[in-house]
């Protein structure tokens, strides 16, 4: 593909260098410059938090709450819903879209991972990676110190146990616990 761009090969699910790329790396400081601000807000001040999130997220709607830390790569790839609660300690590395749906609860410690590298070496070596898209419904629970893989989508109702390695896709409305699963 000729002349697309890092960030676009990112969107496109394409193996890119997000580590040299000067653009991302540039919209990667900003929106650190950014966390560090809302992490460094008092818990008490809710107006500057709700601020600061917003000017942070692509899109969140009303009722939410996260506590802090918060982290993430971009902001501009990440939707959340109505209702929404993250505990401590939430990371979100959106190189692809993150959508999150109403209603979900997050324990602390958890981590949405768009982005993965290459199991070859030498790729691996220069700095490449690759973003796939992260899913989640409505109604869902997440529970403390889960992961979530590229390219993971969750149903509506799911409730996933604390330490679960999601690496796979699940359907609506299950119980699901394990390391790998």
């Amino acid at each position: 593909m000729k002349n697309i761009n890092e960030m676009q090969k990112a969107a496109a699910g394409l193996l890119h260098n997000a580590n040299h790329d000067m653009e991302l790396l540039k919209q990667r400081a900003e929106v650190k410059d950014k966390l560090f601000e809302l992490n460094s807000t008092r818990p008490s001040d809710t107006a500057a938090r709700t601020q600061l999130i917003k000017a942070i997220v692509a899109r969140i709607d009303d009722g939410f709450t996260i506590e802090g830390p918060f982290y993430c790569d971009y902001g501009y790839n990440i939707e959340i819903g109505k209702n929404f609660y993250a505990n401590t300690n939430l990371v979100i590395l959106d190189g692809a879209k993150v959508t999150i749906g109403d209603n979900v609860f997050i324990a602390p410690n958890v981590g949405l991972y768009t982005a993965g590298h290459p199991l070859d070496a030498a790729r691996r070596n220069e700095g490449l990676e690759y973003a796939f898209p992260i899913h989640i419904g409505h109604n869902v629970w997440i529970g403390a110190g889960v992961s979530i893989l590229p390219g993971v989508s969750i149903g509506d109702n799911v409730v996933i146990g604390s330490g679960s390695v999601v690496t796979r896709s699940l359907p609506a409305n299950v119980v699901a616990v394990g390391n790998p699963m």
